[in-house]
């Protein structure tokens, strides 16, 4: 088995782990989340940008406190477009805890701000970690491919576990403990159709459509998609495709849709609209979809469970192509940062 099918298929054990450190905690944590702080960035590059904006979302949501999701490079270099009067809180997410931009964006929140730092990593023994008020290091979300995939869901869940803390949502931490049997439960029964969906040899592009808390997740699935398969994809907000991106749709289209409870009229709507174009569709919802977690959790946590299906759609489009999903092109596993002095003006396309 590869690497990364190996990590999909066994990541509710590092979801057990994320639910452990952070609600199992909550005295640690209190003092960051206890409301003292007028706004929370979340921040992170790449996978965990996407990730930062999930968690924005659903943090907001929850607590009723202002929350936004930037990617580190805009912290490092337009700080004054995320940063302003208050008393903010920074949530810094690397799965190697050693992301260049990621590191930048935390010193130059301090140096702005003086505030706290929270890091989620998967290593306590790389820069991030030291350089935080405090960290949750999930050990089992380590990888060994350069895809994140268990990393990614281990650490969505532990900003959830941040978001239940900071609201004090006592009611909903029973129910977050069963979120792992629920995870490997879906992982086993979805396994099948999830590679038949990525070994479709029809689809030549794909949409994936979420809004709100789950914009972030559908950006989420959409690059795992390009950075695993080399294919064409693209994610929107559900409303959002039918402004012009609606235009790309035809028979060779496939539009993933991750429902939602609260918005399921208007984003069905979307869906059906697509079908009578051409597109085929493939959802993801609690209930009645083509993948049904029948998970029975309140929606504000179901938001990882849309990840596995998704992400095993992509490793089996990858290898459907003859691609290998562990080592991607051109990719690493960490970024390290670019130096513009490098490069001359000459060699600037």
């Amino acid at each position: 088995m590869s690497a990364t099918l190996q990590e999909i298929v066994t990541q509710p054990e590092a979801w057990q782990e994320a639910i452990e450190k952070t609600v199992g905690h909550p005295e640690a944590l209190y003092p960051f989340l206890d409301g003292s702080r007028d706004y929370v960035v979340f921040t992170g590059c790449g996978s965990t940008y996407y990730l930062s904006l999930a968690a924005a979302a659903l943090f907001q949501a929850l607590t009723g406190r202002p929350a936004r999701g930037v990617p580190g490079s805009e912290l490092v270099l337009n700080g004054d477009t995320v940063l302003h009067d208050g008393r903010p809180l920074l949530v810094a997410v690397s799965r190697s805890g050693a992301t260049a931009e990621t590191l930048r964006a935390v010193e130059a929140f301090r140096e702005r701000t003086q505030g706290p730092v929270i890091a989620i990593t998967t290593r306590g023994d790389r820069p991030l970690a030291s350089a935080a008020d405090y960290a949750v290091v999930l050990e089992k979300g380590q990888e060994e491919s350069v895809v994140q995939t268990r990393s990614f869901a281990a650490m969505y869940v532990a900003t959830v576990g941040l978001a239940l803390l900071a609201a004090r949502r006592d009611d909903m931490v029973a129910s977050l403990a069963r979120l792992p049997h629920v995870g490997q439960r879906l992982i086993e029964e979805v396994h099948d159709r999830a590679r038949a969906e990525g070994e479709r040899p029809t689809t030549e592009r794909f949409f994936f459509l979420g809004s709100g808390v789950l914009y972030g997740l559908a950006a989420e699935a959409s690059l795992k998609m390009k950075e695993m398969s080399l294919s064409v994809s693209e994610p929107f907000h559900f409303l959002e495709f039918r402004h012009g991106p609606m235009s790309m749709v035809d028979e060779r289209t496939t539009l993933v849709g991750l429902l939602s409870r609260r918005n399921r009229e208007h984003e069905q709507a979307v869906l059906d609209e697509m079908v009578d174009l051409g597109a085929r569709v493939f959802s993801l919802a609690d209930e009645e979809a083509t993948v049904a977690f029948r998970s029975g959790l309140p929606e504000v946590l179901q938001g990882v469970l849309y990840l596995p299906p998704l992400q095993l759609m992509a490793y089996y489009r990858a290898v459907a192509r003859g691609l290998d999903p562990d080592h991607p092109r051109h990719l690493s596993a960490v970024v390290k940062a670019l130096d513009p002095s490098a490069h001359s003006a000459e060699g600037r396309g």
